[in-house]
């Protein structure tokens, strides 16, 4: 695709909206003066955070540089300057919903989740209260639901609908709809008795955009609810009684903010970082003052009373809205750097930005929903396309020519190695992932029932996607990234008869019975060991095998202390632990650059034991034992944060194929299994990775120092390499014999960035290679695969005291010994 004939088109489209052409700098000039740390890389996360510029650091850093700010809750000097910095950022805030101080108040908190529960607690609920929130609502959103609930208050969901077809005499109230699902109550003395309408207050709450789609909702909808309730909500009950209206403004105030002055929600809540990327941590709850009178506030602390005596029941509050919501001393540094911000709205406008990434969204639906694959099959599916009006977000999921999914994930570890940094999965909004989805309350029980959880890598479940794909675009976007991320879309998952090899090469075949006979002799060159899962393994010339594998292989886990398995994806210094055994001595010894001392653990003896547990690991529950903590402070020193070392002492599968008899994991559940992620053991031949090499070599690849990237057996952490034949022959392997020991593969194995982690480069750098390449030409189904799995058949025919040895020949299939 031509570039520049591409953005000629789009300029005649869209050239009057994108670029601010009546700015002091245009796109161009931002992107090369303020964002020069994107040279390379493609950001379209702007939903989840934005990006701070140049500029706006170096200003924040100056102020902090030349002026002293004291803790505000002083009459000092210092402490003055603060105050009147913290005045200038309401008004600011205030002057950026157009709302006016005689109205509305602005209340700092540490981000708009802290200014929903502060809503949810103080709000004066009761058991003739509602809680009513869209269908599309973050989960900060939906969390208020649990102090509703429990104040004995109504919740329910309610689906938004706009008329297709708004006549000339229709205004905007009457084109929106209202339908309720199900009225949740935990307490049953809290129904609603006829005739009873009395003083309740009530709460609806709706996004102003969809964090999901896009979507963005009518401001209109204040007016409807707090005006026409009862009509909108019908016969039912729960339209009666006083209606306040929150607005959750996180994701559409960076282009379109909710103006106060025409629509007068009681509540807004936004974060400063989705506005203009720094400071996080700080956001704000805009309240109207009339609805600031009706919260009911418990705690009090520093800086929200005038006075309170310490043995007695005595606390005067103080007046103002801010100082009665505000505990303790607010960030006043954070606040000071918003000024520098707002600057930037304030130069471009919201207009303007709106515009802007108005344009480049649309560019970017047209482009997706225009792709087919060769048999005419659409690629894409687009989520709240129907909606009037869409923000600068594009959410969607893509589909092969047979009409099954590509998973997410699959398409976020593509985009990763391209330089592009998207989202994907329900971005915490579970009610728009279930709705656009098509997922019913089965399938979403039954996902979850398979084990599937939010951040995991569980894409696609009984046929469908669990999540989506989002990209979103914020005021230093670019066409160029938009032509960047499309032409990633055209090249990696549109399937044309030029490109289908490489999504179905033929060297990735499923295991075949009977063939090999007449193939090249295959034989074991190297064995390694790791004991200690993610750490460095030892190569050996021979050694046992057992029920779980290689004895003591992959035994021991490092463990954080908040519960997570760690291992080299998060912590990569781990590379850098080297172990061995020494069967004659039975210990193990454990070396880090960063510890003076070798460590030694003895095999047989428990001296350094302290307990025995269990732990649940991908459908495999554990046996385990734990060390002293000597122990744990040498291996916390090793990898630079606290962690715990466990061995495991047994482990049996205890779920693996759901009720309705779908896998729950990808995992060899058949097998006893020690701490490895599949499989017993991973097999890798010196021929593929030569080939690899040599498609390394070819494409120019070149590490951070500039030297031809180049790739050994034990970056793919292997148990057993093999030779001789041809690459990618272990592909069709199915059975094997070892020196008389047999083995069942597998499959391939899935690979992920992690083959990516450079050790030998004096420090960890992680790299696009060797993935990149294995992905244009290793890529089947969602998985880029390279190596295969084994099990071992440990069975009458194989003596119970064997071993594996290096030189062994192996016989694949249906080959005779």
């Amino acid at each position: 695709m031509n570039t520049e004939s591409e953005k000629d088109q789009f300029l005649k489209e869209f050239g009057s909206d994108y670029g601010y052409p009546n700015a002091p700098k245009n796109i161009d000039e931002i992107r090369a003066t303020e964002f020069k740390r994107l040279n390379s890389t493609v950001y379209l996360d702007h939903a989840g955070a934005t990006l701070y510029s140049e500029s706006q650091m170096e200003a924040i850093f100056k102020d902090l540089n030349y002026t002293v700010y004291g803790n505000p809750h002083s009459q000092s000097s210092c402490s003055l300057a603060s105050e009147d910095i913290v005045a200038k950022a309401r008004q600011q805030v205030l002057n950026f919903f157009n709302a006016s101080p005689r109205e509305y108040s602005c209340i700092f908190t540490s981000g708009a989740t802290s200014a929903l529960k502060l809503v949810g607690e103080t709000f004066p609920w009761s058991s003739q209260s509602s809680f009513m929130y869209s269908m599309e609502n973050h989960n900060s959103v939906l969390g208020i639901r649990e102090y509703a609930l429990s104040k004995g208050a109504a919740a329910f969901a309610v689906d938004i609908e706009e008329s297709t077809h708004l006549g000339e005499s229709e205004s905007p109230k009457s084109n929106l709809k209202l339908t309720l699902h199900h009225v949740q109550r935990r307490s049953e003395g809290g129904e609603l008795k006829e005739g009873m309408t009395g003083n309740a207050y009530n709460l609806f709450a709706f996004p102003s955009e969809c964090n999901f789609s896009g979507r963005k909702f009518d401001p209109y909808l204040v007016k409807i609810i707090k005006e026409e309730s009862e009509r909108i909500l019908g016969s039912s009950q729960y339209g009666r009684g006083c209606w306040l209206v929150l607005i959750d403004a996180a994701k559409g105030c960076a282009t379109d903010p909710p103006d106060l002055s025409k629509f007068k929600a009681d509540f807004v809540v936004f974060s400063f970082y989705k506005l203009f990327g720094y400071p996080t941590g700080l956001g704000a709850l805009i309240v109207r003052n009339d609805a600031a009178k009706l919260m009911k506030k418990t705690y009090f602390s520093g800086g929200t009373v005038a006075a309170a005596i310490a043995d007695i029941d005595f606390v005067k509050r103080r007046e103002g809205v801010e100082e009665f919501f505000e505990d303790g001393t607010i960030s006043f540094l954070s606040i000071a750097a918003i000024q520098h911000g707002f600057r930037i709205m304030n130069m471009l406008t919201t207009s303007s930005i709106s515009r802007h990434t108005a344009s480049l969204a649309a560019y970017v639906r047209n482009k997706l929903l225009a792709l087919k694959h060769e048999n005419g099959e659409f690629v894409c599916t687009l989520y709240g396309l129907l909606s009037s009006e869409m923000g600068p977000t594009v959410s969607f999921n893509m589909k092969r020519p047979d009409g099954t999914w590509y998973g997410y994930r699959e398409v976020e570890k593509l985009a990763t190695l391209a330089g592009i940094q998207l989202r994907t999965g329900c971005f915490c909004n579970p009610g728009a992932c279930a709705k656009y989805l098509g997922l019913s309350h089965l399938d979403l029980l039954s996902n979850i029932e398979a084990g599937h959880v939010c951040w995991d890598d569980r894409d696609i479940l009984h046929g469908k996607p669990t999540g989506a794909i989002r990209v979103s675009f914020g005021y230093m976007s670019t066409f160029e990234d938009v032509m960047k991320f499309v032409n990633f879309v055209e090249n990696n998952f549109v399937i044309l008869s030029s490109n289908w090899s490489a999504f179905h090469p033929s060297s990735i075949s499923p295991p075949v019975e009977g063939i090999g006979k007449a193939a090249a002799r295959h034989f074991l060159t190297s064995i390694t060991v790791y004991p200690i899962k993610s750490c460095a393994g030892f190569s050996v010339n021979q050694w046992p095998l057992t029920s779980t594998g290689l004895l003591y292989d992959r035994e021991w886990i490092l463990k954080s202390t908040t519960g997570e398995i760690l291992t080299q994806k998060k912590v990569p210094e781990m590379c850098y632990i080297t172990t061995l055994i020494d069967l004659n001595l039975g210990k193990l010894f454990v070396e880090s650059p960063r510890c003076k001392e070798k460590l030694q653990i003895e095999l047989k003896s428990n001296s350094l034991a302290t307990g025995r547990d269990e732990m649940d690991i991908q459908s495999h529950r554990y046996e385990v034992q734990s060390y002293n903590n000597e122990v744990d402070i040498w291996f916390s020193n090793a990898i630079g944060r606290p962690c715990t070392l466990l061995r495991s002492s047994g482990s049996q599968s205890y779920s693996c194929i759901n009720k309705n008899g779908s896998p729950g994991m990808c995992r060899d559940v058949g097998a006893r299994l020690n701490f490895v992620n599949e499989a017993q053991f991973l097999l890798v031949s010196e021929e593929s990775i030569a080939d690899l090499n040599s498609r390394l070599k070819s494409n120019g690849r070149k590490s951070t120092g500039g030297q031809a990237v180049q790739v050994g057996a034990m970056r793919f952490r292997p148990n057993l390499v093999a030779s001789g034949g041809e690459p990618y022959a272990e592909d069709r392997w199915r059975h094997l014999n070892i020196g008389g020991k047999y083995f069942t593969s597998l499959g391939g194995c899935n690979r992920c960035q992690m083959i990516n982690i450079n050790p030998e480069a004096g420090e960890v750098q992680r790299l696009s290679e060797p993935l990149a390449t294995l992905a244009g030409y290793r890529r089947a189904k969602g998985k880029i695969l390279f190596g295969i799995l084994l099990r071992y058949e440990n069975n009458t025919k194989t003596k119970s005291d064997a071993w594996l040895r290096v030189g062994e020949q192996i016989f694949s299939n249906g080959d005779s010994n």
